[in-house]
């Protein structure tokens, strides 16, 4: 009854009728074509609605102005369907979006119009993140440490997205292409052992499927760097007293940090450094020998300590026979500058990147890489972008922008 009221009363306003002629949206001249019929879905249910039809002979296209007024340019839903399409789209497959909005709204969108629609709206939010890139005003607190981790996780692709890119299968092709990911984060809070730990809502995404490779001669940054650099901004990376960068032993993490945050103390993660030195110890003495791990943990507490000369004297004991610890060797030599961790309990700094391992899980695993799912770049970039909006706080503040845009 709701939807009938409404209808009946945005179809007795012709209003919208703005004369014999109208400016296209190309600027050209276009001509009354009378009225055209669409049914939406609303939160009200669906809803015929009569427009007044432009056509521009010059473009060879027509619109119609109310759907522009109402928020409804090039689709069926209406902007409180748009809105909870994308948030259960965020969350969870398409499949199970289209029935939350069944069950719980009364709303059926087509699962193929639940995909559309949230691919359109990230695409919108991705676009919306590299034009809306604001500092923190000089009033806003901004945490004493501010922490920045990158890492990459890969995620399942059509295989049109595939050809002829390398990869680790047993013929070297490749099911995967790696999404990268910045997050920022504080942890002022300490548990009962004086271990730095998150505050809550204090953390911020930002992914996609870009590179992060570029040439000492390149005068733009790379896609990657350029979205770190946005996220920096945002949080207010350099206005922090300490900052921070984490991340694991990849290389392109560290000539990012070295290049754009050199003043950034950069530390390893210690979990993943240990993981190194459990490798060598099965490699060595066996994946299930207690005396790889009894090697390994003894490892561990010179790592813990800082005695890094200890550490790699007991590694090249061993190089000359074991190809694991000859790597583990030139991993730590390349790294003994964000291996200080003593220097770095003592000053109450994070050691651990388990907030990004924990956002790659979050923002990327939990919804892109489930059982079945194979995707187009463009698809999964603009749900990754959809997600990490919502799951930064932002979608607020990104439905007020779309809103007055529209308006205007």
């Amino acid at each position: 009854m709701a939807a009938r009221a409404v209808e009946q009363w945005l179809n007795a306003d012709h209003s919208d009728n703005s004369g014999a002629h109208l400016r296209c949206p190309h600027g050209h001249q276009a001509r009354y074509a009378g009225r055209r019929l669409k049914t939406f879905t609303t939160a009200l249910g669906p809803m015929k609605l009569g427009r007044a039809y432009y056509h521009c002979d010059q473009c060879q296209a027509g619109f119609c102005p109310r759907d522009r007024a109402l928020g409804l340019c090039d689709t069926a839903l209406s902007p409180a369907v748009a809105r909870m399409t994308a948030q259960a789209a965020a969350i969870v497959s398409f499949q199970e979006s289209h029935d939350l909005l069944r069950d719980l709204a009364g709303v059926d969108v087509p699962t193929k119009h639940v995909e559309r629609a949230a691919e359109a709206m990230g695409r919108e939010i991705s676009q919306d993140e590299r034009q809306v890139v604001e500092s923190p005003l000089s009033h806003e607190v901004v945490a004493p440490t501010l922490y920045l981790g990158m890492d990459g996780t890969g995620v399942p692709m059509r295989t049109s997205e595939l050809d002829g890119r390398a990869g680790k299968q047993p013929d070297g092709s490749s099911k995967t292409r790696e999404v990268k990911l910045v997050t920022i984060w504080s942890a002022e809070a300490r548990d009962k052992e004086g271990t730095p730990v998150r505050d809550p809502g204090s953390v911020s995404y930002s992914a996609a499927i870009e590179s992060a490779a570029q040439q000492d001669t390149d005068k733009a940054p790379s896609e990657f760097a350029a979205r770190v650099q946005r996220e920096a901004t945002r949080r207010g990376f350099d206005m922090a007293e300490r900052r921070a960068v984490l991340g694991d032993g990849a290389k392109w993490i560290w000539k990012l940090a070295d290049e754009y945050f050199p003043d950034a103390v950069q530390i390893l993660d210690r979990f993943h450094a240990k993981q190194h030195l459990s490798d060598v110890g099965k490699a060595i003495y066996g994946a299930t020998s207690d005396l790889a791990k009894g090697w390994a943990r003894e490892r561990h507490d010179q790592l813990d300590a800082g005695e890094i000369e200890a550490l790699l004297l007991a590694l090249r004991t061993h190089s000359p026979a074991n190809e694991e610890a000859r790597k583990c060797i030139e991993y730590i030599e390349a790294n003994r500058h964000r291996m200080r961790y003593p220097e770095f309990r003592a000053a109450g700094l994070c050691t651990s990147t388990g907030v990004v391992e924990a956002g790659c899980k979050v923002a990327i695993g939990t919804r892109c890489k489930r059982t079945g799912m194979h995707w187009t770049v463009a698809g999964v970039d603009a749900i990754i972008a959809l997600r990490c909006c919502k799951l930064s706080g932002r979608f607020e503040d990104f439905w007020e922008r779309r809103s007055t845009a529209r308006v205007a």
